[in-house]
């Protein structure tokens, strides 16, 4: 008898170790290899490889760091996230503001209206002067003392210390994957400061509801976007609430309709929207939630089910912030919470479902019907969207076009499907079926990938090993290239495809940028391109270019790059032939619209090294070195600024 209690004892314990070895988050991570080796790919290329595309750059050396710990074990290690970061922390320590709550935020950095009213109030200044004041810079002083005796800072110091955490994290992270899973949730579920409203919320959006959760399922991350403050401000779902029942569906204006970066055709919601009660139903965040965070625009829904989907979540709207006269915080202090649950209400954190704004009637979405219970239809959904065969196809392949290529296979798009489908939309799971398949591998897909702005300027300071004390700088030259983090007012977020970014202008100035960095024109930004070499100079502009051209693009063959770099060396005034260039006509320019309705030029110039994009063309003449820059600055600036540099 004992025998047999022993012998079920062991086979139980068999049992849970089996289990917890392949259930859960760490399903199929111990075990998996990476068939590099049959793409015909050495260790070290495939290295470099992933380091390009889970990473925003690998800095000197990190190809043998990988190799030395294991391919499969350094891509662990990213997705556990758990490397320690004690460097960045030191340096992100003087931004306080970056650890507000919400409500700290709104307490400490009042909009210009609010700051006005209140300086009145306590007598700082006249009612009249807000309208005409008669020594500005007397009422600007008055203003800034105020200020200053109230603790109360400008919106613009939130956004300063917020964008400079956002390019140290890129630059210094160790756990590096978990920085670019950031970048590309963020654009996916995007907010932007260029609408008032969602400003003081866009910190603790990325901070507590999309870090957190890049490498979880897929519906924990769509709910948290859901409640969130700043997504409720940005599609305006806090002020839809039930409509009266005499009111019937309308075409949006067309001026909002773009404000809100969409097809005008398609755009219909209550009007007047207002901020009362009375606005009605909005319908900017059903049909986004749908469109753009889940089901893609060919998802199978219609315009009814954007409809009823708005109605489902009426109710779902913020907890008012610092208001004690508001009339949820007095409902709330006069009742009670258990009072206030029973009625209906739900108050998570900054969320606030509003039982009294929700539409109780019954509702069809995609032929699923939802009772008009309250807050958990709502929740159910976003779920039942969540975990749609649409959402699965069209999460996966913003994934695969992100880390792969512009145009993905259509065999490791079905095979990424499943896996989403499989393991219930677990994102971490979702890449690793990604990286273990062989077309993640293949020929076709090695530097097949065009750097953003952001990812060209994060990869050349993380070459250089560089000093970053004034990150500003580091984004103003982001926002000239083309990419001004955190302001694409399209939900949308910003393209991810090399025709976006890659045309004569961006060109142009991408090598201005390498250029300017590279001659330590940057400031704030400094390094030691000496080092890189073990301080040892090269002998010519030729052998420098050889050299750090393999220490900037490890394990590619760099041959063809070189032969088209080497007459830019001997280049006079090198900045200013390019910015001549620049102004010159295009011949082969198209012209774009985005989902806003905004012109843009894209021109057809390929990154590629095999094709000889027209700029360069125009810059191989001359034969002394430019006087104003010395000559390993102008070496590596030509190198960041060349083609193959900017592929990943």
């Amino acid at each position: 008898m004992k025998h047999k209690l022993l012998l079920v004892i062991v086979l139980l314990l068999c049992t849970a170790a089996l289990y917890s070895f392949y259930s859960g988050p760490q399903l199929a991570t111990r075990k998996f290899r990476f068939p590099f080796k049959k793409e015909g790919l050495t260790e070290r290329q495939a290295a470099a490889h992933l380091l390009n595309r889970f990473t925003f750059g690998a800095t000197p050396g990190q190809v043998d760091e990988v190799v030395k710990i294991g391919l499969e074990k350094w891509f662990v290690q990213q997705l556990d996230a758990k490397l320690p970061d004690d460097s960045l922390n030191k340096r992100l320590s003087g931004f306080d503001a970056l650890n507000f709550t919400n409500q700290q935020a709104v307490n400490t950095y009042p909009d210009r209206g609010a700051l006005y009213n209140m300086a009145v109030k306590d007598g700082i200044v006249s009612k009249d002067s807000l309208y005409v004041a008669k020594d500005q810079r007397s009422f600007n002083a008055l203003i800034q003392a105020y200020m200053k005796a109230k603790g109360y800072r400008t919106n613009q110091d939130l956004q300063n210390q917020f964008i400079s955490q956002k390019i140290l994290r890129a630059a210094y992270s160790n756990n590096q994957l978990q920085e670019v899973l950031t970048d590309f949730w963020f654009n996916h579920f995007n907010v932007s400061y260029s609408k008032n409203g969602p400003q003081l919320f866009i910190p603790s959006y990325e901070r507590d509801v999309i870090r957190p959760h890049v490498f979880g399922r897929f519906d924990t991350l769509l709910l948290a976007t859901a409640k969130s403050p700043a997504m409720m401000h940005y599609l305006d779902n806090f002020i839809s609430v039930a409509p009266p029942a005499d009111v019937k569906p309308v075409a949006l204006p067309v001026t909002e309709a773009m404000v809100m970066g969409g097809d005008t055709s398609h755009k219909i919601a209550q009007v007047p929207v207002r901020r009362k009660r009375t606005s009605g139903l909005n319908e900017n965040y059903a049909r986004e939630v749908m469109e753009l965070h889940t089901l893609g625009v060919d998802g199978g829904y219609t315009q009814a089910d954007v409809t009823q989907a708005a109605r489902v979540l009426t109710g779902w709207t913020v907890y008012p912030f610092g208001d004690a006269n508001n009339r949820m915080t007095q409902l709330y202090l006069r009742n009670g919470v258990e009072t206030m649950e029973k009625r209906g209400f739900v108050h998570e954190g900054d969320f606030l479902f509003d039982a009294t704004s929700h539409d109780k009637s019954q509702k069809v979405v995609l032929g699923h019907q939802f009772d008009g219970s309250g807050y958990q239809e709502g929740v159910d959904l976003l779920e039942m969207l969540a975990h749609h065969p649409s959402t699965a196809k069209f999460i996966t392949r913003k994934i695969a076009i992100h880390f792969v290529s512009d145009n993905p296979p259509q065999t490791l798009l079905d095979k990424m499907a499943k896996s989403f489908t499989d393991h219930d939309g677990d994102i971490r799971q979702v890449l690793i079926t990604m990286v273990t398949s062989h077309e993640f591998w293949s020929k076709e897909s090695l530097r097949e990938k065009t750097k953003s702005p952001f990812e060209l300027a994060i990869s050349a300071v993380r070459s250089m090993n560089a000093d970053i004390k004034q990150p500003l700088q580091v984004y103003n030259w982001v926002s000239r290239m083309g990419e001004r983090l955190y302001y694409y007012l399209a939900p949308t977020g910003f393209p991810d495809k090399g025709a976006y970014w890659i045309n004569t202008g961006s060109l142009l100035t991408r090598m201005n940028f390498g250029l300017a960095l590279a001659t330590q024109r940057i400031p704030g930004v400094t390094f030691n391109l000496g080092a890189l070499n073990d301080n040892h100079e090269p002998e010519s502009p030729e052998a420098a270019l050889a050299i750090y051209c393999k220490l900037f693009m490890p394990e590619r063959d760099l041959d063809q790059t070189i032969k088209r770099l080497t007459p830019l060396l001997h280049q006079p005034d090198l900045a200013q032939t390019i910015n001549n260039a620049s102004a010159a006509p295009n011949p082969k320019v198209l012209n774009q619209q985005d989902r806003m309705g905004n012109s843009s030029t894209v021109t057809t110039v390929s990154a590629k090294p095999s094709n000889q994009p027209p700029v360069y063309a125009a810059l191989y003449n001359g034969n002394r070195p430019a006087g104003n820059y010395s000559m390993l600055g102008q070496v590596v600036g030509i190198i960041i600024g060349s083609p193959e540099y900017q592929r990943r």
